[in-house]
């Protein structure tokens, strides 16, 4: 239809009715660990209480690792103003840099139970340190095995991380992911709801508050947490590789 005039409104709702919207998009990353599928289904089986096609027990834990670094106590200039009728909080744009820490966090993913250790900065030791805070505690400390996903950071990656965890834990098995499937891991949600929930909006007066507030969030969560709904299971990998090949293939025939 072929018009001399039309308003923006009209425009904005063809736009917002219409099926493809070219102006939107999501960021994403193609799958190139080799053996990714492999490694990814082995950590969805155990979310789903399974390894090596046999069900783990009722003393077999999964746990969900990693480390939020970088974290800054920034301090307002101004006290924060809080909420009221009619008006949201407001926070004071000019800040004083307190410093950094990392949260080290351990999340099992079946009883939705948060454990975490607060460290200068990321590392091996920091690592290993809330690996055995977790595994000196029950029901980890008598368990019959406890599985360890993680990534492939620095602090815990390549095969000397797992002969470190075993030497150290023998009932401890690390289980890495793929490279860049940190969206795999269950510790990642508990993160960006500490990221909304504790860091937002930062306002520290030093890193010791910022300790303080991470820990005392740890203990709330624990008493209300649930375990998350995870629905994305080994077929629904499948069906997600195979999309992908088929994509990649009409791609570089279209080339």
């Amino acid at each position: 239809m072929l018009v001399d005039a039309i308003s923006s409104s009209t425009v904005r709702r063809w736009l917002h009715a219409d099926a493809i919207k070219p102006w939107r998009y999501r960021s994403w990353i193609f799958p190139r660990d080799p053996n990714f599928a492999d490694k990814a289904a082995r950590v969805l089986d155990l979310y789903a209480r399974t390894f090596e096609g046999v069900a783990l027990g009722p003393n077999d834990y999964v746990i969900s690792a990693d480390e939020k670094s970088q974290l800054q106590a920034l301090h307002r200039c101004h006290p924060t103003r809080p909420p009221g009728p009619g008006h949201v909080a407001q926070v004071e744009f000019e800040y004083e840099r307190g410093g950094t820490l990392a949260y080290m966090g351990a999340y099992d993913v079946h009883r939705a139970h948060l454990i975490g250790t607060i460290a200068e900065k990321t590392g091996i030791v920091p690592f290993m340190e809330l690996v055995d805070k977790v595994m000196t505690q029950e029901p980890y400390a008598s368990a019959r095995r406890v599985y360890w996903v993680v990534d492939n950071g620095s602090s815990h990656n390549g095969q000397r991380s797992i002969d470190r965890m075993t030497t150290a834990w023998p009932t401890a098995r690390l289980v890495h992911l793929p490279v860049h499937a940190s969206w795999l891991n269950q510790i990642e949600i508990v993160f960006s709801i500490i990221q909304r929930k504790v860091i937002k909006p930062a306002d520290f007066a030093d890193l010791a508050v910022l300790a303080d507030r991470l820990c005392r969030f740890e203990d709330r969560y624990n008493q209300t947490a649930r375990p998350f709904d995870w629905r994305f299971t080994r077929g629904d990998l499948t069906n997600m590789l195979q999309r992908l090949d088929t994509d990649q293939r009409e791609a570089t025939l279209a080339a």
